[in-house]
């Protein structure tokens, strides 16, 4: 079984699942992924941050939602039938990111990945949260870290609501 769990993480290892926020292409390592699913019904939580859209019901288990453009501070969209949920596991929790759609599943090696520069990172709220860049041919993805997405207080009200 161990042989099997390493060797579906080296098949997925330069793998990424890339999205579209506003103009720009958003990358996360599909080890975080567990799966991606249509938006459906938010139930909201009082009082937390405004990115913090609420929890939904999967299958059972309760996860908390976070909308990818407002925690990025761009300005809000509605919901249609190409907005996403995509599935994580972070920090030992289980987190949706709504995102307004899915690009693809791509591979960037090791030698297309730069580091995110380090210029004009005031001005944009989402670069906090890029680690890196990807090259995939033309095109530029940011590469996300996820456990940055969610501040240690998002963390203690995701695990008060879901624990």
């Amino acid at each position: 079984m161990e042989e099997l769990e390493e060797f579906i993480q080296e098949q997925q290892r330069d793998k990424y699942v890339t999205f579209q926020s506003g103009t720009e292409f958003f990358g996360i390592k599909i080890q975080y992924v567990n799966e991606i699913i249509v938006c459906q019904d938010i139930t909201e939580i009082p009082e937390c941050e405004d990115y913090i859209k609420g929890l939904i019901n999967l299958r059972g288990k309760i996860v908390p939602v976070v909308d990818v453009r407002l925690r990025f501070g761009q300005e809000p969209i509605d919901y249609n039938e190409r907005t996403c949920i995509i599935v994580l596991n972070v920090a030992e929790n289980v987190v949706g990111l709504i995102v307004e759609q899915i690009a693809e599943v791509v591979e960037i090696n090791d030698e297309n990945i730069l580091p995110a520069p380090s210029i004009g990172k005031a001005s944009k709220a989402h670069h906090v949260f890029v680690q890196n860049i990807g090259k995939v041919g033309d095109q530029v993805k940011l590469l996300l870290d996820p456990e940055k997405l969610l501040n240690d207080e998002d963390l203690s009200v995701i695990e008060q609501v879901t624990g």
